[in-house]
């Protein structure tokens, strides 16, 4: 499995993979679920994370046009960014904050943002 893959524990507990095994964990135990990162909003609501290059870092918002809820029920629990595979950012967020995250980083050529909703799931940009 590929670096920073995220895997659902039978519990519902979200981790994700921090080293490069892909000829180990072909096959995940009994429980395990790899979560595959959606990249398409179909409904109103915007999950997928836009990112916009600022002059020292990136600014990562979710939902271009319409903010995705930050209400108790229904929230981004985290935002993350990755820079060319090698460089991993993330801020936690809580009910009530914005869901966007500035980035003050190095920049790169390869830049990914996920985000994960606590009731749709792990969302990415690409």
């Amino acid at each position: 499995m590929k670096k920073n893959a995220f895997i659902k524990l039978g519990c519902g507990a979200l981790v994700q993979l921090v080293t490069n095994k892909e000829s180990c964990c072909e096959t995940l135990p009994s429980g395990f679920e790899l979560v595959t990162p959606k990249t398409q909003d179909a409904t109103t609501e915007k999950h997928v994370p836009y990112i916009e290059e600022k002059e020292n870092g990136y600014l990562v918002k979710v939902g271009k046009e319409t903010k995705h809820p930050m209400q108790e029920a229904h929230f981004i629990e985290f935002i993350e960014l990755e820079i060319d595979e090698d460089l991993l950012y993330r801020k936690y967020l809580k009910p009530g904050q914005e869901p966007e995250v500035f980035f003050e980083v190095p920049k790169g050529k390869d830049i990914v943002a996920r985000e994960y909703c606590n009731i749709h799931g792990l969302w990415s940009s690409k």
